[in-house]
């Protein structure tokens, strides 16, 4: 009985040959379903790899692939099993149907179907049903509707795109992915026969489940193939003693806080191609795993890794992990607002360098000092006395920064930090010397791309991840000199036990509590940030950025390449000699309040006033100057703006909006200074 539905099925065929014209009609009216097929949003890395792939709309998944992404050998063992006759006849095979109704009718049964890939492409851009006469008529006029529309590649395609492989996987790369952990380009003939015999019977024969009926359809696969002379006796015998997975592998998760926030970003995107290195990203998040094992199970890490010539982020880990719930895995521990402890006094230094302030063998002073009310102190409560520059930075002891950061003003280290495109978060009312200390809220991929723009010379350089575009450089921060210097005494610093003495530029940190402990450091290409704490901001009693995360970051330099590029050699103008050697004025450091010392007739900055917040008007920024005696030079940052005036008022153009430092130096030498904000209108 179950034979007449395929006798009157091919009876109905052959009589609509005769009306050849009706036949054509009622072919090219056919509705067609959606052609295109919605498919897997992936996260590709540098090279086109794999890093993460999210379900479809309805759970499945079913990620994009094309007939030239997939083993060629495949292909023709799908042909030789399944359609024969595929690359020939118009969607459907007269001759396999015309052979099935002939099994049919002398077994009183159907022995086979004659469905063509075409009219299984049909059916499942339909999700039809495949045993009922109106399913199986209506597959063969969509089959043969197809073939006139696509060609046979495409329709190849769909079929790669939509094979079902048992519960949730459809599609030849999901099914690759998930059963042998790899893509479908390089196939074994054991693996190939697999795929070819699971959507006969996907939900029977996927071998997670029912791994008996997988090996058995398998091995009647290679048996076709060898009659087929798609492979010899040996390796059809070789094929057999492979192993069937009996499990489903997880499908690339890697830098999924990364791939979860460039998807935000582009929700619209299919692909996304980032700059991130898979091996890389890879060994990091091993490393990741192993740099809080032992630590107690509330510690969290993150890192990233940058190329900072080109600006290109090359390994991006959030957390340890992802779905850790104890550690709040979920949280993008790189893109947090916590305090970056020492981590950003060699900024502090290097605008010294530049503002004429020190040397690197400059002496300064750590002892008690009280600071209008600020009592800082260093970190072990010692005070060294005179020291020279270059030893309190590679000591981080807090005194003589506080002092340089005085010197200086809270407000052009943020100018610093905004030209360097840091995003950062103060405390409520003016920046105060803390700041020098860890007093703000900055993230770690911010910290790395300070140190970027630090390794580039002093040139900014935004850090990217997408791989579209290429950099292009900002604004310099620290003039080249200044910025060698720092290089230079943060590669004098001693590395952790154990690790190599490579001459790594590098600093630790350590914000107020322990609460947060960092490690950051660059050679000649490469720049890498370790943070670790908690999500939660509570402290790690006895957390210090040398003993928790420095070894991390050595271990990290280790695994991203065999040795380090070497540092840059000192600029011509660099300035290279003891301190004995320096100009006087470099030779001791003087306090803000020594340095600028005013006389009874000393320029000073009449307006703007020292932190007042000033409106910019559409010329410019009106300046005066009070005292001195003229000519006078305006300079804004250091940089001058208006030289040899004798006017006492002027109008500076083409300052931007942000922190200024505004000085005043009159014709006798004598100079003024004045912090400010600068808005527009």
């Amino acid at each position: 009985m179950r034979a007449r539905p395929l006798l009157a099925l091919a009876a109905g065929l052959f009589l609509a040959a005769f009306a050849r014209d009706e036949f054509d009609l009622w072919i090219d009216s056919t509705r067609l379903p959606p052609l295109v097929v919605s498919a897997s949003v992936q996260v590709l890395d540098r090279e086109g790899a794999l890093l993460r792939a999210y379900t479809v709309a309805d759970g499945r998944w079913r990620l994009a692939v094309t007939p030239d992404q997939v083993d060629p050998a495949f292909a023709k063992a799908l042909m030789a099993y399944e359609d024969k006759r595929f690359l020939s006849h118009g969607g459907v095979d007269l001759r396999a149907l015309a052979r099935a109704v002939l099994q049919a009718a002398l077994n009183g049964r159907v022995v086979s179907g004659g469905s063509t890939l075409t009219m299984q492409v049909a059916r499942l851009l339909e999700e039809g049903t495949t045993g009922e006469m109106a399913g199986k008529l209506r597959q063969m006029r969509v089959a043969l509707a197809l073939e006139r529309r696509l060609t046979k590649e495409e329709i190849l395609g769909l079929y790669l795109m939509l094979a079902p492989y048992g519960g949730n996987l459809e599609g030849i790369r999901a099914a690759t992915l998930s059963y042998f952990g790899k893509e479908p380009k390089r196939l074994t003939p054991a693996e190939i026969a697999l795929l070819v015999a699971i959507p006969q019977s996907p939900e029977s024969r996927r071998p997670d489940r029912h791994l008996a009926a997988a090996t058995a359809a398998r091995d009647r696969v290679l048996a076709r193939a060898k009659r087929d002379g798609l492979i010899d006796a040996d390796q059809a015998q070789a094929a057999r003693t492979e192993v069937v997975p009996a499990t489903r592998k997880a499908f690339p998760a890697l830098a999924p806080h990364l791939a979860d926030r460039v998807r935000a970003e582009d929700p619209a995107a299919q692909t996304h191609r980032l700059t991130i290195d898979r091996d890389l990203q890879i060994a990091l998040e091993t490393l990741a795993a192993e740099g809080i094992a032992g630590q107690g199970d509330r510690l969290q890490i993150a890192l990233v890794v940058a190329d900072h010539r080109s600006g290109e982020i090359l390994a991006s880990v959030g957390s340890s992990a992802f779905h850790e719930d104890a550690r709040a895995g979920f949280v993008d521990m790189t893109q947090a607002l916590r305090s970056p402890g020492s981590t950003l006094k060699p900024l502090v230094y290097g605008l010294s360098f530049d503002e004429g302030l020190a040397h690197p063998e400059t002496l300064l002073e750590d002892r008690p000092t009280d600071f209008s009310g600020y009592r800082p102190q260093n970190f072990d409560r010692q005070y060294r006395g005179t020291i020279r520059a270059r030893e309190a930075l590679q000591q981080s002891l807090n005194i003589p920064v506080v002092a340089l950061t005085e010197a200086l003003g809270p407000a052009r280290l943020l100018t610093a930090l905004d030209k360097a495109g840091v995003r950062y978060d103060l405390p409520p009312g003016q920046p105060g010397l803390a700041i020098a200390l860890g007093g703000i809220g900055v993230t770690l991929q911010d910290m790395v791309q300070l140190y970027a723009t630090i390794a580039r010379g002093g040139v900014t350089l935004p850090l990217r991840w997408r791989l579209q575009g290429t950099g292009e450089e900002g604004q310099r921060m620290l003039a080249t000199t200044s910025a060698w210097f720092v290089g230079d005494i943060l590669a004098g610093l001693a590395p952790p036990p154990g690790a190599p003495q490579n001459r790594l530029a590098y600093k630790t940190g350590t914000s107020y509590g322990h609460r947060d402990a960092w490690a950051i450091g660059y050679d000649g290409r490469h720049v890498v940030g370790v943070w670790m704490g908690r999500p939660d901001g509570t402290p790690v009693p006895g957390a210090f950025g040398a003993d928790l995360a420095a070894p991390v970051l050595f271990q990290a330099f280790s695994r991203l390449k065999p040795q380090l590029d070497p540092q840059p050699p000192a600029p011509p103008s660099t300035l290279l000699v003891s301190n004995a050697q320096l100009p006087q004025p470099l030779q001791r450091f003087r306090s803000r309040s020594a340095a600028f010392q005013a006389g009874a007739d000393a320029p000073a900055v009449a307006f703007p006033p020292d932190g007042a917040e000033v409106e910019l008007l559409p010329d410019g920024l009106l300046v005066k100057v009070a005292g001195g005696r003229a000519p006078f030079t305006w300079l804004a940052n250091g940089t001058p703006v208006a030289v040899s005036l004798r006017d006492r008022s002027v109008m500076l153009p083409g300052l931007g909006q942000g922190f200024v430092t505004l000085s005043v130096i009159d014709g006798e030498g004598r100079s003024a200074r004045a912090m400010v904000r600068l808005r527009g209108q």
